[in-house]
């Protein structure tokens, strides 16, 4: 995938230079999303899935209303988690019939909606079963259905675990089979199945480890199923750099095992739809979040750079979302690219807490008030992964370039 172009003296978005940008925007802070980067990495997956593979695009990473329209066309399907991404995806045109609906806690209601709207509902509870069936008799609408499995392995090097052991997400593998059965008990329209291990994998061999597993525990599973099974959903969780030392995932063995994967479910499963879902792999080297120095100060010999923007936008780049130990992500200054004044200081922003650290200790172009603190990687579970309502502060508008 291209990133963003740093030949210049400034960060260019879209074809425009990073100062250029924050006018056009109207104020600071903001994030900006790059169509172009987005649409080659699409293209880049797209060469490594087999044909017949569709992508679906998980929604939870960027629901940006603007980004999810631009990203419908381009892809197979749209995975959603709740009623309000649903709507979204509806609203983007995106087929009914190619919108997965996932999450361990659906309301009555969000069961109803995704009912009367036609979409394929991933179970991941017996209770959500007996709903569904309250549901489809009380509409005259069938509820498409694929259990989401909870498998009996776990993924090694997931940044987070979604499946393996004792977990929120889908049915536990052993609990299937009875499941199964009362699929069939309630008339619902059994499609499939779908099985998510973990996100943010950067290790290219423990995908396909995963990718063979998981089709061998889909296919001892089909055997209770209670029809054909149509559709299998192989989840994602393909991880991209954030931090020196990582290493870009090796689609190689990725490719390898997909293709091995679609040859075996398919001669087992005639007919059978395969699909993965991603969502940061997508999205998130696309995006940068931009902040203006308000202050710099000096305390004890340590520099630090006061930005009108902070956790409260970005929990993720503050270490708050998931880092056991905090690292910095990519941080420039945007409009001081190729300045050969340097430093180390630490970008922090105006909360009263001691969390607001969006860099520390980090070497940086001198900067001054008024230049732009630009953190990379932040296409992903930026916005509206963040308290945006604590202590008040304006919220961060989003803009695709």
């Amino acid at each position: 995938m291209d990133c963003f172009d740093t030949s210049g003296p400034e960060l260019q978005l879209g074809g425009l230079p990073l100062s250029r940008l924050a006018e056009r925007v109207g104020q600071t802070p903001f994030y900006a999303y790059d169509r172009a980067l987005i649409a080659a990495r699409i293209a880049a997956v797209r060469q490594v899935l087999p044909p017949g593979v569709q992508l679906h695009y998980a929604i939870k990473a960027n629901p940006m209303p603007a980004l999810v329209g631009f990203m419908r066309p381009l892809v197979d399907g749209m995975d959603v988690a709740s009623s309000g991404e649903l709507k979204l995806a509806l609203d983007a045109g995106a087929d009914p019939k190619h919108i997965g609906f996932a999450g361990p806690g659906k309301r009555v209601a969000e069961l109803r909606q995704a009912v009367a709207a036609g979409v394929l509902l991933h179970v991941e509870s017996a209770r959500e079963l007996q709903l569904l069936a309250d549901a489809a008799q009380a509409l005259g609408q069938p509820a498409r259905v694929a259990l989401r499995i909870n498998p009996d392995f776990e993924l090694r090097g997931a940044g987070m675990h979604m499946g393996g052991g004792a977990k929120p997400f889908g049915i536990d593998a052993e609990q299937l089979p009875e499941l199964l059965q009362a699929v069939q008990q309630n008339g619902l329209a059994f499609e499939g199945f779908h099985i998510y291990t973990g996100s943010q994998n950067l290790r290219g061999e423990v995908i396909s480890e995963s990718l063979r597993r998981s089709a061998e525990l889909v296919l001892r599973l089909a055997q209770h199923a209670p029809a054909p099974v149509r559709y299998v959903n192989l989840g994602g969780g393909w991880g991209i750099p954030y931090v020196p030392g990582e290493r870009r995932l090796d689609l190689a063995p990725v490719a390898e095992a997909l293709a091995q994967v679609q040859g075996q479910l398919a001669q087992a499963l005639p007919g059978v739809q395969l699909a993965l879902e991603l969502g940061r792999y997508l999205v998130g080297e696309a995006g940068v979040y931009v902040a203006r120095v308000l202050d710099r100060k000096l305390s004890r010999g340590q520099v630090f750079l006061v930005t009108d923007g902070g956790m409260h936008h970005h929990l993720a780049a503050s270490g708050n979302f998931g880092q056991v130990i905090r690292r910095n992500y990519p941080v420039v200054i945007g409009n001081k690219l190729q300045s050969a004044q340097r430093e180390t200081a630490s970008v922090v922003g105006p909360l009263c807490t001691p969390l607001d650290l969006l860099a520390d200790r980090m070497e940086l172009a001198v900067a001054q008030p008024g230049d732009l603190v630009a953190v990379l990687q932040s296409g992903a579970y930026g916005a509206s992964a963040s308290p945006q309502a604590f202590l008040g502060h304006p919220a961060c508008p989003e803009v695709l370039v």
